[in-house]
């Protein structure tokens, strides 16, 4: 295991640091495990394509309480910790990256301290670990040699918990394969993974594929996939018309009120005042000013037909 020194590092130099592998946050993600995301979305991040919001308001409250979590582990436990400088890489894969939180000093183990909602209280019942955490501490465990890992987590206002994960080597090999396939398959192979129906996938798409070729090419799509997709967009549209038909009686009932109450649900119907130009009395009647500070754009529009069969 190789260690870098990160003690010196500028936040911007870690972050690009971390941008060249797979670290422990990234785990459950590169084997489609991560509820919050994608293959593709880890993939866009790692090739550049998406920026990835590393200082948002819940991380950074993560980051300042850190130590606070380390010392509640210590008075509830009696385990002794200390910081890790250090981020470690694997020798044989030097983009498996383990930038921990704490070493549990005594112990070949270390220590992830999290921080979390009231509301993800039920993720943490009866010694559940959340899968992404715990995919994060076996990665640790993969690229530290670390034979068991501590992880903490205070439950603003409610509860601190400390659950103990021991080294699995059946789930540590599970994770190891699916992340040098992810790593090399697809980061350093520039190929994308599967479609997953997200607003990042469609601009990954967009910025991509710009268009313009206009020559017709097979495509492989089965005849079972396509009816599914129409059945779909059919049922959909029914949902959506019978949301529209619930919201639309509400507002009858509410007529010029802006709220209404039910012993199970509450509705604000206000008006709202919005400003915006009316662009095309701005063409009409300046239209060099609407020529100036007007923006062409392009885009492709995908259009499905279904082809009759005689």
């Amino acid at each position: 295991m190789k260690k870098i020194n990160i003690s010196k590092y500028s936040r911007e130099d870690w972050l690009k640091l971390r941008q060249k592998g797979i670290g422990g946050s990234d785990a459950a993600a590169a084997c489609g495990l991560n509820p919050w995301k994608s293959r593709a979305g880890l993939y866009f991040e790692k090739t550049g394509q998406l920026a990835k919001d590393e200082d948002s308001e819940v991380l950074r409250q993560g980051r300042d309480l850190e130590d606070y979590v380390a010392r509640r582990f210590t008075e509830e436990t009696g385990k002794k910790v200390r910081r890790n400088n250090f981020m470690m890489v694997d020798e044989e894969y030097p983009y498996l990256l383990a930038d921990i939180d704490r070493d549990v000093v005594g112990e070949n183990a270390i220590l992830e301290c999290k921080t979390t909602s009231p509301f993800a209280k039920d993720k943490w019942a009866n010694g559940a670990i959340p899968v992404n955490y715990e995919l994060q501490c076996h990665h640790y465990m993969m690229v530290t040699g670390a034979e068991k890992c501590y992880i903490a987590c205070l439950i603003f206002s409610n509860e601190f918990i400390v659950r103990e994960i021991p080294r699995d080597e059946e789930v540590i090999q599970m994770l190891k394969d699916q992340e040098i396939d992810f790593w090399e398959n697809y980061v350093l192979a520039g190929q994308m993974p599967a479609p997953d129906g997200t607003k990042e996938f469609d601009s990954a798409l967009k910025e991509r594929y710009k268009g313009g070729i206009e020559e017709e090419i097979s495509l492989e799509v089965e005849e079972d996939s396509y009816r599914t997709y129409l059945e779909t967009k059919k049922l959909i549209e029914s949902l959506e018309k019978q949301n529209k038909e619930f919201e639309q009686g509400i507002k009858l009932q509410l007529g010029d009120n802006d709220y209404g109450l039910t012993p199970y649900m509450s509705v604000s119907y206000k008006p709202v005042v919005s400003r915006r130009i009316d662009s095309k009395r701005l063409k009409k009647e300046k239209p060099d000013l609407f020529k100036e500070y007007s923006n062409e754009s392009e885009y492709r529009r995908l259009v499905i037909k279904e082809v009759a069969n005689d």
